[in-house]
């Protein structure tokens, strides 16, 4: 258990400060993300560069992080891009827990429609996430909107398989028996013996999709087929800095080091919870 409490504590950390940076990012930021200066270009961290403030007054910024080939601050791009990410994978975990209960509840428990639903999700699952997700991209117009359910779509039937599974098992336990034989309704017993038993297996997987989502986020964005490129995220701005990756590292080496470090703690939260929440895991450990 100490593991998993550990793995909690440190990728819940990790992960809080990454949320306190996306909704402090007005605050955080020192320049506007979207604001170009050509006398700035590809200006290395750490170096400063004079501006005229709203006063009319020259004052000093410093680039922290650096800047683009556009003299765009890469630290404020960077900060304000964990909001998208952040707003990519919740949703998607979210959107994608909740189509995933109610189509895994009723493939696991209504015989009838389980070889149906579940052909089609294999054959969602079939095609590889990110070639579903650029097809889907495809198909609509670049935007936040569309990212979200793109990625969704591939995402529900692994949540689908899971809640259906636990279903399975979960209806020939003796207890559910004892409840149809009293004459509880489908509804009554769903609500009250199923649900709450798939619920903590469904926390720990929405965790992983999260993860999942930013990632493919990303790698949308860094392909050019996501979220429009005058939109500050971490897959734009690595994909605008690869061109001068050689000369000018930090504009994907910084907005890299926050995606890992974003993906690694919510995959860490994911899995002390999974430790937490599982007893037959918790005994093992």
């Amino acid at each position: 258990m100490r593991l998993g409490n550990g793995s909690v504590r440190l990728g819940g950390a990790i992960f809080g400060i990454i949320v306190a940076v996306g909704v402090l990012a007005p605050v955080l930021a020192t320049t506007d993300p979207s604001a170009i200066d050509p006398t700035a270009r590809n200006r290395k961290p750490g170096a400063e560069h004079m501006v005229r403030g709203e006063d009319g007054r020259p004052r000093a910024v410093r680039h922290w992080m650096g800047t683009d080939t556009l003299g765009r601050d890469v630290y404020s791009r960077v900060v304000y891009g964990a909001r998208v990410s952040l707003v990519v994978g919740v949703t998607v975990a979210l959107v994608s827990a909740a189509a995933g209960l109610v189509i895994g509840l009723i493939a696991g428990y209504v015989r009838a429609l389980d070889g149906v639903v579940m052909r089609v999700m294999d054959g969602l699952m079939a095609i590889p996430a990110i070639l579903l997700a650029i097809g889907l991209v495809s198909l609509s117009r670049a935007g936040l909107r569309s990212v979200i359910l793109a990625i969704v779509i591939p995402e529900v039937p692994r949540v689908v398989r899971l809640v259906r599974s636990l279903v399975l098992s979960i209806r020939e336990e003796p207890y559910v028996e004892a409840a149809v034989a009293l004459g509880a309704r489908t509804p009554a017993l769903l609500r009250r013996h199923v649900v709450p038993n798939t619920l903590a297996p469904l926390v720990v997987q929405a965790t992983f999709v999260c993860a999942s989502a930013i990632l493919l986020e990303a790698i949308l964005s860094f392909l050019g087929v996501g979220i429009p490129p005058e939109t500050p995220t971490w897959g734009n701005i690595m994909a605008e800095g690869r061109a001068l990756f050689r000369v000018f590292p930090h504009n994907i080496l910084f907005p890299g080091i926050f995606l890992a470090a974003t993906v690694l703690a919510v995959n860490m939260l994911g899995d002390g919870l999974r430790d937490r929440l599982d007893p037959r895991v918790g005994r093992r450990l």
